[in-house]
């Protein structure tokens, strides 16, 4: 592979269908824009380990919504890791980029930072939000946090919330190119079963964790042979086939699914992107009364907001701001 075609692949999500299966997915590859996610803070590997896969799992969600539409997905926990929030802005146009940013929080006393990341997540609930504009309320889906990873979460949210059956393949990390600067690395795919009219799915529970749903509870005779043979293809993916850069994902979709008759979508790149903006901290603190900013307002006499995500520090005249805001020209 050369250098132009590895960089054309470098954060890109390629949607593809296996006609042969029934089944839909996507390849993942967040490179950069990971690097730029993760260089925003400093966390610990236990935190970043989580973030990097909150990422990529949204950005393989994400990829489905239509052009003006934001996905977000957070994970809360009574662990020491108790906030994982990402965002996904589909492209405002065709032929943007997607925009993901994600950040998270963390009781620092509790946690173990060089211990796996989801063990410290605790219990609590994984959830997905589909905004579709500010005139309709958003959609929310939840799941409890169940199984060994994100993936797993994830994999439960839609069966048990949307009732299709979905596969979660991620890996990621750190590494060097020869003579180059240690960076970030990420790769996966999603796969998911075509929706049918009516699931079969009977009112006993499942027979995943707690009760919940899973794929096995979703599908019956071929369409469950379709989805095991499909997922047995795709446990013999190898890790660097995953992240590259030897491998494109078009060349890896040939490789695991040939015999499934794979078609390949137009690609979606995607980037590190966060709207914030000193208008929209202003927006947010003009429900507020003199009072209130009063409470907000530092001993030097100004109201200051930080972005969890980007990091973006707003400084700000507190008479400007709120119900009985006084506007500066005047």
């Amino acid at each position: 592979m050369t250098l132009g075609t590895q960089i054309a692949w470098d954060d890109t999500i390629l949607p593809f269908q296996l006609d042969r299966s029934d089944i839909r997915g996507r390849v993942l590859r967040l490179d950069g824009t990971l690097d730029t996610i993760l260089s925003q803070h400093n966390y610990p590997p236990a935190i970043e380990a989580l973030v990097a896969e909150a990422a990529m799992l949204t950005a393989l969600i994400g990829q489905t919504i239509k052009m003006q539409w934001k996905l977000s997905l957070q994970v809360r926990g009574d662990g020491p890791a108790r906030l994982i929030a990402t965002d996904y802005y589909a492209p405002e146009k065709e032929g943007d980029p997607a925009t993901i940013r994600a950040y998270a929080s963390f009781d620092e006393d509790r946690l173990e930072p060089n211990a796996p990341g989801f063990p410290q997540v605790g219990k609590g609930y994984l959830a997905v939000l589909i905004h579709q504009g500010s005139e309709q309320k958003p959609y929310t889906g939840m799941t409890p946090i169940a199984g060994q990873s994100l993936s797993d979460c994830a994999q439960a949210y839609f069966a048990q919330s949307e009732q299709l059956p979905t596969r979660f393949h991620l890996t990621f990390g750190k590494s060097t190119w020869t003579g180059g600067t240690e960076s970030w690395r990420a790769g996966g795919v999603m796969l998911q079963h075509m929706p049918k009219a009516s699931p079969q799915v009977t009112g006993e529970g499942g027979s995943g964790e707690g009760g919940l749903l899973s794929a096995q509870d979703l599908l019956s005779d071929d369409d469950a042979e379709n989805w095991n043979r499909a997922n047995i293809l795709l446990s013999s993916v190898e890790e660097l086939e995953l992240v590259g850069p030897s491998v494109q994902p078009t060349d890896l979709l040939v490789r695991l699914f040939h015999e499934e008759a794979p078609r390949v979508f137009d690609p979606q790149a995607v980037s590190f992107g966060c709207p914030c903006s000193e208008d929209r901290v202003r927006e947010s603190l003009s429900i507020y009364s003199a009072r209130d900013i009063g409470h907000m307002t530092t001993d030097d006499g100004r109201v200051t907001a930080d972005c969890q995500f980007c990091g973006a520090h707003y400084d700000l005249d507190p008479t400007t701001l709120g119900k009985d805001a006084v506007d500066p020209g005047d």
